[in-house]
């Protein structure tokens, strides 16, 4: 049955996977930009230079660049097969991508089969989970993909909480670290999550005096904590020396409403988005989870029910999720903030509504097993009917382009000596999301670049580019040459009119310091050769 849902879940990606490295999903997007661009920058940065992986090839001459967002070291680690092998970013991240589908239903898939013993309900939780709308809403973002640590670590939980052990504890604690590899928002729950499941156990199977069940937890929580060291100290650094914090107002414009829970991209689902006035996030279950997931917390309320403790377990936090995701006015996410400092460097609650989602799967796993053991779908038609609805409820549209072939000028830049890049036009604050396009062209040439785009923008940035946007001038001659900058790359269709004739003559007047090494109708490539 595993191998056959191994199958199914192939089966259910190959239209991405057959579509590998030649086609993207909407790449034109700043934020899948910058996705393609972070895993091939760390799945080639892990290979020849893993010491200095924080030390990207952005915001040139900043050093521990790749700490301005999200690293995604674990997404760009799993991409290195692909990305060595292919040499296209494109591909590593379409790896990726395919991966974590694959990761994030098995990993539904065995948590529930362990819970309730239920193959048919694995299976169904298995595809609502892995192929939940909400994915397929954040294709542009590669750490929100890596829901699988949130399954993958609870069954450790559980694991662990059934049979007590080193051992045990171990994988729960490397689990838990993988999670923060591949998402920190989704660590940050899974900690929450796991101390409360873990006060819940204690509590309700009393083995608070049980010293076997709290080695178990110190070592696991020892062990997350050590494994995680090489992704928490650049962090803890960054905070230090930039003094970051994001206020608790930023989160109001990304916290959930109502209205999400219900917003989906489903074809299954489209009919109800005429009803919403608006929504900021794809949060709804589908109608077999969310229904399912209302039967086993129906479950949960017979005293001789096996699951009892498990159903409680799960609503409690899917409860305390929702709250949380609705940001600070509703004020459970207020306390966290106050209380948990990993909230400072968060703006985004509506991402609570992962472990809503995670919660409601589980629980109509215990709803299927429930009634397939009082025989209400233990036919093997019934079966197979709830197994091609759940499928048919999960189907997206997908929209692709295809992967543009490498621009020349940047082919040219590859081959010339090492050194960093100034792009221009620079592009304003206003227009930052731009910059991410000058990122994603890094992966031709690999060499390091002033202008990008992150989460956190360096304090001087803007003030540079103030400067480096009138290029070429005496100012920003000598701004370069304090920066170490050896090329310039102008985009003149970028341009519009009459700057590029005011751009020709100071071209014309600053030749003698500048030296063309590529030149096409749109583009061209300069060396930096002298200071006037």
């Amino acid at each position: 049955m595993t191998l056959g849902f191994a199958m199914l879940v192939a089966l259910l990606t190959a239209p991405l996977a057959l579509r590998l490295g030649s086609v993207a999903y909407r790449i034109s997007n700043g934020d899948g930009q910058f996705s393609v661009w972070n895993t091939a920058w760390v799945a080639r940065a892990l290979v020849r230079q893993p010491a200095r992986v924080f030390d990207a090839n952005i915001f040139h001459p900043h050093l521990g660049t790749l700490a301005y967002s999200e690293a995604n070291l674990g997404s760009g680690a799993l991409a290195i097969p692909v990305y060595w092998l292919t040499g296209n970013a494109y591909a590593a991240h379409g790896f990726v991508v395919l991966l974590s589908f694959l990761l994030s239903a098995l990993g539904m898939y065995y948590l529930v089969r362990y819970l309730t013993g239920d193959r048919v309900a694995s299976v169904c939780t298995g595809v609502a989970f892995g192929f939940c709308p909400h994915v397929f809403a954040h294709l542009l973002h590669i750490q929100l993909l890596w829901t699988a640590g949130i399954p993958w670590s609870l069954l450790a939980f559980h694991r662990l909480a059934d049979r007590p052990g080193p051992w045990r504890g171990v994988v729960l604690g490397v689990a838990m670290a993988a999670t923060l590899y591949l998402c920190a928002y989704y660590a940050v729950f899974l900690v929450l999550v796991v101390g409360a499941f873990t006060l819940t156990v204690a509590v309700g199977r009393r083995v608070w005096m049980v010293p076997r069940y709290w080695t178990a937890v110190g070592i696991a929580a020892l062990v997350a904590v050590v494994t995680s060291l090489p992704v928490l100290i650049p962090y803890l650094e960054f905070q230090r020396s930039t003094g970051f914090v994001r206020p608790l107002g930023a989160s109001d414009g990304f916290s959930a409403d109502w209205q999400a829970y219900f917003a989906s991209s489903a074809y299954a689902h489209a009919w109800m988005l005429p009803w919403l006035t608006r929504w900021n996030e794809v949060l709804f279950p589908g109608f077999v989870a969310l229904g399912l997931g209302v039967a086993g917390v129906a479950a949960g309320l017979r005293p001789n029910e096996r699951h009892r403790e498990t159903i409680w377990m799960y609503a409690g936090v899917g409860l305390l999720a929702l709250w949380a995701s609705f940001g600070p006015t509703a004020g459970f996410y207020r306390v966290l903030y106050a209380v948990f400092p990993a909230f400072t460097l968060m703006r985004a609650p509506s991402r609570f509504g992962v472990v809503v989602l995670a919660a409601c799967v589980v629980l109509s796993g215990i709803g299927i097993a429930v009634a397939r053991r009082r025989r209400w779908l233990a036919s093997p038609l019934a079966a197979a009917l709830l197994i091609a609805v759940v499928i048919g409820e999960h189907v997206v549209p997908l929209e692709f382009q295809a992967v543009p072939a490498p621009e020349p000028a940047y082919l040219a830049l590859a081959a010339l000596p090492d050194g960093a890049v100034l792009e221009l036009p620079v592009y304003s604050a206003r227009a930052q999301f731009i910059r991410a396009k000058y990122m994603l062209a890094s992966t031709i040439h690999w060499k390091p670049i002033v202008n990008a785009y992150s989460d956190y923008i360096p304090a001087d940035f803007d003030a540079r580019m103030e400067v480096l946007g009138g290029f070429p001038s005496r100012e920003a001659f000598r701004q370069l040459a304090h920066d170490r900058v050896r090329y310039a790359v102008f985009h003149l269709d970028a341009y519009g009119e009459p700057m590029r004739s005011e751009l020709e003559q100071q071209l014309r007047a600053f030749a003698p310091y500048l030296t063309l090494h590529y030149e096409d109708a749109a583009t061209r490539v300069y060396e930096l050769t002298g200071t006037p």
